[in-house]
C-alpha cells in the first residue's frame, strides 16, 4: 500500500468544495460556507454521491473516505477552514466571538512555541460541524450484517428506534487557566471519560520550578449536544428463530432532537470501537463495545406535520380536492385487496384525518381524535385492516391484548442502566402519540389492564404516580380496537349488550362501535370468493375502476387535509341537536337499545362532521357532512337492523313507507322533498332503488303524489 499523503488530499477536498456545481449550475458547497459564515446554519453535510459526480476525483478518494471516515472529517474540516467566506452580513458578538479575538491577540504576544499544549487546538475555532452522508444507491445494511471487518468504515443502516436518551453536553476542548502564569492551557478530548491536567506545563513555570495549579474554565470550554439512542433491528430483517439485535447510536450537535422512540429511520454514521472504562474495564477484560456515530438521518414516514409537498404533488393533491368522489376514492384505497367493508374503510380514512383539537379558554381540552371498535365474527378482516391502516400512518403502534399488560400500554418505572436513576419508559400508547395505537384482541385483555385506556381515550394523557415519579404523560391517540363477541361469534338470540362484552363507560368513549357479522348469502358469498381467489392469483386487487392511490400520496393528502380546522356555522346549530335528540327518542322507546348515545355521541357526530369538511378541503362544516356523519353511525349498527326488521316482519319497501310516514307526522308537515327522504332511509341503511321502487308502488295505490321532474313528495291526505 502507498503512503498516504494526507496534504495531497486535503487539496483534493478544497478543489472539490470550491468547484463543484450542483445540476443547476449553482456552488453548491461554497453557498452552504457562506451561510455558515453568516450564523444561518451550523451542519456542513458533504455527500459521497457528489465526490462521486465530481469529474476531477479519482476512486480511491473516494475509497478512502469511506473507510477512514473519521480520520477525513478532520481533512475535510481543515480544508474548510482554509475557504471559509467573510460573512456578507452584519453579525452581533456574542461570548464566543470575544473570547476568541482576546485570544488570537494574546497568542500574538506570548507564543514561545515550546509547548503544543498552549497552541489553540482548530476544534475550538470552528462555529460548524462537518458531516459525510453516505450514497443513497444500493439497501441499506441490517444490524447484523455489519461485522468487524466495517470498523472505521461508513455504513448506511436501517433500524427502529427503541429508547433515547436526554441531550447532554459532551466536553470537545477542556481549556484551564494557570495560577501563577496566567497561561491559557487546551486540552482535546476524544473520548468519553478523560483525566484532567493537574500541572502547568508553561515553560514560564517549568524555569520558575512552580507548578501552577489548573483551573478547569468551563465558560471557555467547547461543548457539543450529545444524546445516545439505542437501535433495533426491523422484525422482517430478523432470521427464523433469532431474536433482534440491537446497536447503540451517538448523535452529536445538529443531529440530535432527531430521532423518538418508534421511529423507523435509515442512518448512515461511522462504525466504531469504544473501550470499557473504570470499574467495568475490569471485569470486561479485553472486551469492546461498538457503536454507530451517526453522520445523517432520514425518516421512512415523516409525521403530518414535518410533511413538505414537493411540486408535484402539490398538483396531484389540487388535482385530487376537485375531484367530486374523492371521499370513495380514498377510501376504497384503503386496503383496496380486502374485499367490501366499504363503509369501514370510510371511517378508517376519518380516523386517519381526525378533527382539530379544541383548547378552551380556561384551559379545558375536547379531543379531536376519532376512536374505532370494529367487533365482528372470525374471519372478516379485522386484524389485516388493523394492519394495513398503521402501515398508512406515519405514526402507529400495533399491540394485541393478551400480550400487552397496563404498564405496557401506559408507561413504565425502570432503572436508567447508564445513570442508575429511575426514569419513565413510554408504554405503545405514548409511543403512538399524535398517531394511531391499534389494539387487537380487545376483548381478550384483562379488566385491570383495560382499565389504562380509559383515561387516554378522553383526557388524552397517562397519569403515573409510581416510585416517586409522579408526572402526567402526553398521549393524543387515536385508539382503533378490535374485538369479537362474548362468544366468540354474535349470537342473535341474545340482546346486542349481552354480545357485546364490553362496560359501558369504554362503550361511550368510541365514536363509532361497528358491528360486521358473517351472514349466508349466496350472491355476495360468490363475490367474495371470486374476489379472494383473484388476489391469490395476481397479487394485486382487481380493477376498481380507478388506479388505487398510493400509501405516500394517501397520507401527502391527509397531511394537507390536517392542516384545516373547519367551524360549525351557526345555521346548523338546530339540525344536529335535533339530530341528537331524535336518536335518544329512538332509544328510549327500544326494548334492546343496540348503544348508548350519551352526549360523547354528539361530540362523535361534530368530530366525524368536522373530519369529513377536511376531506372537501372545506373551513366550514356543510349539512351533508353531518348526514354522512350520522349515516356512518346507523350504518355501523346496520347488520343488527336488517335483523329487526326480519324479525318483525317487515320487508325494505314497507319500512320505508313507515319512516317517511312517521317523520311527515313528526315534522306535521304533508309535503317531503326527495333529497330530505333519501337522507332519512340512507341513515337507515336504504338505496335509492329501494327508495324510487317504494315511490312507485304507493304512488299507485294513490297514498300520495310524485312530482315528475323534482320526486318530491305529497301525501294525500286520507
Amino acid at each position: 500500500m502507498n503512503d498516504l499523503d494526507f496534504n495531497r488530499d486535503k487539496d483534493l477536498a478544497k478543489d472539490f468544495l470550491s468547484n463543484f456545481a450542483d445540476s443547476n449550475g449553482d456552488a453548491k458547497y461554497m453557498n452552504i460556507l457562506q451561510d455558515v459564515a453568516n450564523r444561518k446554519t451550523k451542519a456542513i453535510e458533504i455527500e459521497l454521491e457528489d465526490l462521486a459526480d465530481y469529474k476531477d476525483l479519482d476512486e480511491e478518494f473516494i475509497r478512502r473516505i469511506a473507510e477512514n471516515t473519521k480520520r477525513y472529517i478532520t481533512i475535510l474540516a481543515s480544508a474548510i477552514d482554509e475557504l471559509m467566506p467573510e460573512p456578507t452580513e452584519a453579525l452581533p458578538d456574542d461570548d464566543h466571538d470575544i473570547l476568541m479575538t482576546q485570544r488570537s491577540e494574546e497568542a500574538t504576544e506570548n507564543t514561545d512555541g515550546s509547548d503544543p499544549k498552549q497552541k489553540m487546538p482548530p476544534e475550538i475555532k470552528r462555529f460548524y460541524e462537518v458531516y459525510i452522508k453516505a450514497s443513497s444507491k444500493g439497501r441499506p445494511f441490517t444490524i447484523r450484517e455489519v461485522k468487524a471487518s466495517y470498523i472505521g468504515q461508513l455504513v448506511r443502516i436501517s433500524g427502529i428506534v427503541t429508547r433515547c436518551s436526554d441531550v447532554k453536553p459532551l466536553m470537545q476542548v477542556a481549556v484551564y487557566t494557570c495560577e501563577e502564569c496566567g497561561f491559557e492551557i487546551y486540552q482535546e478530548v476524544t473520548a468519553r471519560v478523560f483525566m484532567p491536567l493537574f500541572e502547568c506545563p508553561s515553560y514560564r513555570c517549568k524555569v520558575n520550578k512552580a507548578k501552577g495549579n489548573l483551573i478547569l474554565q468551563l465558560r471557555a470550554s467547547k461543548f457539543l449536544k450529545f444524546q445516545e439512542a439505542k437501535i433495533q433491528e426491523l422484525a422482517e430483517h430478523v432470521p427464523k428463530g433469532h431474536i433482534p439485535r440491537s446497536m447503540t447510536v451517538h448523535f452529536r450537535g445538529e443531529l440530535t432532537r432527531k430521532v423518538s422512540p418508534g421511529d423507523v429511520v435509515e442512518l448512515s454514521g461511522i462504525f466504531l470501537p469504544m473501550p470499557y472504562t473504570g470499574f467495568r474495564a475490569m471485569r470486561a477484560g479485553l472486551i469492546a463495545d461498538t457503536y454507530l456515530e451517526a453522520m445523517s438521518v432520514s425518516h421512512f414516514k415523516k409525521k403530518y406535520e414535518d410533511y413538505e409537498l414537493r411540486g408535484d404533488e402539490e398538483e396531484q393533491i389540487a388535482r385530487l380536492a376537485e375531484d367530486g368522489d374523492i371521499y370513495n376514492k380514498l377510501s376504497r384505497s384503503l386496503a383496496p385487496e380486502i374485499f367490501g367493508h366499504e363503509d369501514i374503510k370510510k371511517a378508517l380514512l376519518l380516523l386517519l384525518v381526525g378533527a382539530p383539537h379544541r383548547k378552551l379558554k380556561d384551559g379545558m381540552k375536547i379531543r379531536g381524535d376519532l376512536h374505532i371498535c370494529l367487533m365482528g365474527d372470525p374471519g372478516v378482516a379485522k386484524s389485516q385492516l388493523l394492519k394495513h391502516i398503521i402501515n398508512v400512518a406515519p405514526r402507529g403502534v400495533y399491540t394485541t391484548g393478551k400480550g400487552s399488560s397496563g404498564v405496557g400500554l401506559t408507561a413504565a418505572v425502570q432503572k436508567d442502566p447508564v445513570t442508575n436513576e429511575m426514569v419513565l419508559e413510554g408504554g405503545a400508547l405514548v409511543l403512538a402519540d399524535m398517531g394511531i395505537c391499534a389494539i387487537d384482541e380487545f376483548d381478550k385483555m384483562d379488566e385491570s389492564d383495560r382499565t389504562a385506556i380509559h383515561e387516554v381515550m378522553e383526557q388524552q394523557t397517562v397519569s403515573i404516580a409510581k416510585a416517586g415519579i409522579t408526572t402526567s404523560l402526553n398521549a393524543r391517540t387515536a385508539v382503533l380496537a378490535a374485538a369479537n363477541p362474548a362468544w366468540g361469534r354474535y349470537d342473535m338470540r341474545r340482546t346486542p349488550a349481552e354480545n357485546i362484552n364490553l362496560p359501558p363507560a369504554l362503550l361511550s368513549r368510541f365514536d363509532l362501535l361497528w358491528l360486521i357479522l358473517d351472514r349466508a348469502d349466496m350472491d355476495s358469498d360468490l363475490e367474495m370468493a371470486r374476489h379472494v381467489v383473484y388476489v391469490h392469483q395476481n397479487k394485486e386487487s382487481p380493477a376498481l375502476g380507478f388506479t388505487p392511490l398510493e400509501p405516500s400520496v394517501l397520507r401527502a393528502y391527509i397531511s394537507s387535509a390536517r392542516r384545516l380546522s373547519p367551524s360549525v356555522p351557526k345555521e346548523l346549530e338546530e339540525y344536529i341537536a335535533g339530530a341528537y335528540s331524535s336518536i335518544r327518542q329512538e332509544e328510549a322507546k327500544s326494548n334492546t337499545p343496540h348503544s348508548y348515545t350519551t352526549v360523547r355521541t354528539l361530540l362523535s357526530i361534530l368530530r366525524i362532521s368536522a373530519a369529513l369538511a377536511r376531506l372537501r378541503f372545506s373551513e366550514k362544516v356543510a349539512q351533508s357532512d353531518v348526514d354522512e356523519a350520522l349515516r356512518l353511525m346507523q350504518m355501523s349498527k346496520f347488520s343488527l337492523y336488517s335483523d329487526d326488521r326480519q324479525k318483525a316482519g317487515l320487508d325494505a319497501i314497507s319500512d320505508i313507507y313507515s319512516i317517511l310516514r312517521d317523520e311527515a307526522a313528526r315534522m306535521n308537515r304533508l309535503e317531503l322533498s326527495y333529497a330530505q327522504a333519501l337522507n332519512w332511509i340512507s341513515r337507515k341503511g336504504y338505496s335509492e332503488a329501494q327508495l324510487k321502487e317504494c315511490l312507485e308502488e304507493y304512488a299507485a295505490l294513490n297514498v300520495w303524489q310524485i312530482h315528475p321532474d323534482s320526486f318530491n313528495i305529497r301525501f294525500i291526505d286520507a
